[in-house]
């Protein structure tokens, strides 16, 4: 077949410039493309090229240039076809010219006769009449002009004038404006005038900031009326005075009942419009596509088992990834080896296809979360039970349309002038025998009020506490790791490694396979002896616990002579809790996600959750509170799809559900990138990340939603 048809979409059209109704119509659908421009486009994005289906017959074409024609008709199937051998192209570019049109051209040739250029004659004007008209139209000036004589005094003349610099920074947008004012020198100045004045004897002292139009010294300088005793009582029982409080008694009852009946500082504008967004109409809530990311060596076919935005950074994340492992293969992981390298993976909004950073890790990660006080320092716990630490450093250029990353890194493995993301080793792992026999299922940076308060961890180690949860809690203590800052003097380029001198010390170095916890809770009280990992939500004394069997545990790690006082123990889920989180509005209420169905619960209440949904149709395998609004959370499930619950809507079920991948959702994060961007970073058990940006209905509260008592 000597047309290839094959679909091009927006992207490609950009990159080739054959774009439909602009570069290429229906009347001008021809376009040349050179070969090897196609050549590079699969070499660059390779499966995802819309030339991957035709990849063959592109490189066995002869010729140099392609030739793409754009199927308005869609004749053949597609939105654009190219001609695949020579012969084809030029018949296409240079039809045969038919035995009639060349006799057409023949005749038209005879007929053709050349006139010599006669140039114009001049003639003279001929009136017609048409002066008066012009001389009746004309504006004459009739009005006498007034003479103005400007002088000045002799000795005036010739006399020295001084200018003086003034700073264009400081007035707002470098621009002074000469504004026209009226002159008080000859206006009539007003010397009586009756006005209202009411004085307090109060003194307070304040200041303001005026823009003069022009600049005038003034100094002004009053003090409080005081009246005498015998002033105040002559002025109380002055029959004036009587008079006005008999004028104004009834308007004033009347507006004293109207404050009573109704808010006089209510605004019905903004009423108004919540009001409409609460009626009957569909409402507009949906998460639209933003970005995906994926890498088909470290992300394809794995299971991504953790997501953290960047706390500084715009448009990065990290992501980690685990292998896809049966519940046998979990229990048995010392049998399992390896199939690729374990990391954690630096994604961009900038770059989506290319990785900008890579975190080598000694097992695969379960989950890890950036120092709240450092972002440069990463705390990850691994699924042998293993914690990590790892250190570097980050630092964002801004250019007009791209964003680029200079990475300051302590250790290496690849050259400086790589083509290859950089691979930064961790820096300290804990010692096997002092750390969890189980996969650690949630990490937490403890704050810095906390080391305050609890007086167990006042140690010499810094100010950087890491809490792990596995069948048990370990509080781990790190060093404070200051890596060198680079010479100011020193011009970087884009995307450069820097390495720390051979001199300089590893901070870190000592801690690594040795590090060990601070202190380690075991918590035994409960029922099943082989207890499966818990995950955990955190306060000052107390603590949340949920176990794989679906078990909530209230406690607390204060250390107590009597241990033997039994702790709330609540069975809600009927399988495993993956989610237990606390809202970001309400420190005392919890969210727990797991099986098919959710609970809320809050502090103080003994008896069991306060809310507690119905079994749904999937399995509950993620979710998270948004960050914007107290009554609104999202839930991934295992057949792909995101529960959104807006508690302000309805309480019995989802008030929306989208459809995300095809695969079970593995992990949610939200980020707010801007007051109008919000995000949600959802992935999946195939190792696709997904960003999904929330919409205003979900990312905005409703008039007073923060301070109303949902729970």
């Amino acid at each position: 077949m000597v047309l290839k048809p094959y679909l091009a979409k927006t992207l490609t059209q950009e990159i080739f410039n054959c774009r439909v109704d602009e570069d290429v119509t229906e009347e001008n659908c021809f376009k040349l493309i050179k070969k090897e421009d196609i050549i590079q486009d699969l070499k660059t994005r390779a499966a995802i090229s819309d030339f991957h289906p035709v990849k063959k017959v592109v490189l066995e074409y002869p010729g140099e240039e392609l030739l793409v024609v754009f199927d308005a008709k869609f004749q053949y199937g597609q939105n654009f076809y190219f001609v695949a051998s020579e012969e084809a192209k030029e018949n296409l570019l240079k039809p045969p010219e038919t035995a009639e049109e060349k006799e057409e051209e023949e005749n038209r040739e005879e007929t053709l006769e050349v006139h010599p250029y006669k140039p114009p004659v001049h003639k003279p004007w001929v009136s017609l009449g048409s002066e008066k008209e012009i001389e009746e139209e004309s504006v004459k000036d009739t009005v006498t002009k007034i003479k103005y004589v400007i002088s000045q005094v002799h000795r005036k003349f010739g006399a020295p004038i001084t200018f003086t610099d003034k700073n264009a920074s400081h007035i707002k947008d470098s621009y002074v404006e000469c504004t026209s004012y009226e002159d008080k020198t000859f206006s009539i100045k007003m010397l009586e005038k009756d006005v209202g004045v009411q004085m307090v004897p109060k003194v307070r002292e304040a200041s303001t900031q005026t823009k003069w139009t022009y600049p005038k010294n003034a100094a002004t300088q009053y003090f409080p009326r005081q009246l005498s005793n015998e002033e105040k009582e002559e002025s109380l029982s002055s029959e004036k005075l009587k008079e006005f409080l008999r004028s104004v008694h009834l308007r004033m009852e009347i507006a004293l009942q109207q404050n009573e009946i109704m808010n006089a500082f209510f605004d019905d504008w903004e009423a108004l419009a919540e009001d409409e967004s609460n009626s009957g109409s569909k409402p507009d809530v949906y998460l639209k596509a933003y970005q995906s990311f994926t890498d088909l060596r470290y992300l394809k076919d794995r299971t991504i088992s953790c997501v953290c935005w960047h706390p500084t950074i715009y448009g990065i994340i990290a992501v980690s990834a685990k292998e896809q492992l049966s519940f046998e293969e979990q229990v048995n992981l010392s049998d399992k080896s390896l199939m690729q390298q374990p990391v954690i993976i630096f994604l961009s909004f900038s770059d989506p296809i290319h990785p900008q950073l890579m975190l080598e890790c000694p097992e695969d990660i379960y989950c890890f979360q950036f120092c709240p006080s450092d972002p440069n320092i990463i705390a990850g716990g691994c699924i042998n039970g293993q914690v990590l630490i790892l250190c570097l450093r980050i630092e964002l250029d801004i250019s007009v349309f791209s964003y680029s990353i200079k990475i300051r890194v302590k250790r290496c493995s690849q050259h400086p002038y790589s083509t290859e993301p950089p691979l930064v080793r961790h820096c300290a792992v804990s010692s096997i025998q002092y750390s969890h026999i189980k996969p650690v299922t949630d990490i937490h940076w403890l704050p810095d009020y906390f080391k305050r308060t609890a007086s167990d961890f006042e140690t010499k180690l810094g100010n950087n506490i890491i809490q792990s949860f596995c069948s048990s809690v370990l509080f781990w203590g790190i060093p404070a790791t200051k890596l060198p800052e680079q010479p100011s003097s020193e011009k970087v380029r884009e995307k450069e490694i820097f390495y720390t001198p051979p001199d300089v010390p590893d901070t870190s170095k000592h801690l690594d396979l040795c590090w060990k916890p601070l202190i380690k809770v075991l918590y035994t009280n409960i029922e099943q002896k082989d207890q499966k990992p818990p995950l955990s939500n955190i306060t000052i004394y107390l603590i949340f616990l949920s176990s794989q069997d679906g078990e909530i545990v209230y406690s607390n790690w204060k250390m107590e002579i009597d241990s033997d006082s039994a702790k709330p123990k609540y069975i809600t889920h009927t399988e495993t809790i993956n989610v237990l989180q606390r809202s970001p509005f309400f420190n005392d209420i919890i969210l727990s996600i797991g099986g098919r169905n959710f609970a809320i619960w809050k502090e103080g209440v003994t008896y069991g959750p306060i809310l507690q949904s119905s079994c749904s149709a999937g399995r509950y395998t993620t979710g998270h509170w948004s960050l914007t609004r107290p009554g609104v959370f999202f839930i991934g499930r295992d057949d792909g799809n995101i529960d959104i619950w807006d508690l302000l809507k309805k309480s019995y079920e989802p008030s929306h559900f989208q459809n995300v991948s095809k695969s079970t959702i593995t992990f949610t994060s939200p980020w707010i990138a801007s007051p109008k961007h919000h995000f949600l970073a959802v992935s999946d058990d195939l190792g696709v990340l997904h960003v999904l940006e929330i919409c205003q209905k979900l990312s905005h509260p409703s008039r007073n939603e923060v301070s109303k008592n949902l729970y």
